[in-house]
């Protein structure tokens, strides 16, 4: 089974050709779908991009090394096409959630978001013309953690 987010570190031996396959779904993907819908967009007097980012976009424990620096990259491309793209009246909204119930997260014991919870905060966010979309609980708490006196991303004392 193909799996995007491939756990493992910076520091293991295949890191540099996992983060490669990773960083061409999530960045480069993200980008190259940006650059082929903007002109259509612009054409048509603006619309909406939705880019799929994560809770990994703050935070990377290096359990998910490749995964989580792939979402923070797509996080900044984000964040830099909204200000490329706000002249031609394109919205482009971000997406950040935890774990989503999916084949991707089959195996993790975690809380998880239903996918139709996910897809119902997306359009409302993209209704609303809002830029970011916190769909879950976990991604507000940690989106707050960040501007704590010990950051969420740091390691934490035990």
């Amino acid at each position: 089974m193909f799996r995007l987010a491939q756990p493992g570190g910076f520091l293991a031996q295949d890191s540099d050709a996992v983060a490669r396959r990773i960083f061409e779904t999530n960045f480069f993907g993200m980008l190259n779908m940006s650059k082929a819908f903007a002109p259509v967009l612009k054409a048509n007097g603006g619309g909406a991009l939705l880019n799929v980012l994560s809770v990994a976009s703050w935070v990377n424990g290096s359990e998910l090394a490749a995964y989580s620096a792939s979402k923070s990259a797509a996080w900044s491309l984000t964040n830099a096409l909204r200000h490329e793209l706000a002249g031609q009246k394109t919205q482009v909204l971000g997406l950040h959630m935890a774990y989503v119930d999916t084949d991707l997260t089959r195996g993790f014991d975690v809380q998880k978001s239903s996918a139709e919870e996910i897809v119902q905060r997306a359009l409302d966010g993209l209704e609303a013309g809002a830029d970011e979309v916190l769909a879950d609980v976990l991604t507000q708490q940690v989106r707050q953690g960040l501007a704590a006196p010990r950051p969420v991303y740091l390691p934490q004392a035990n």
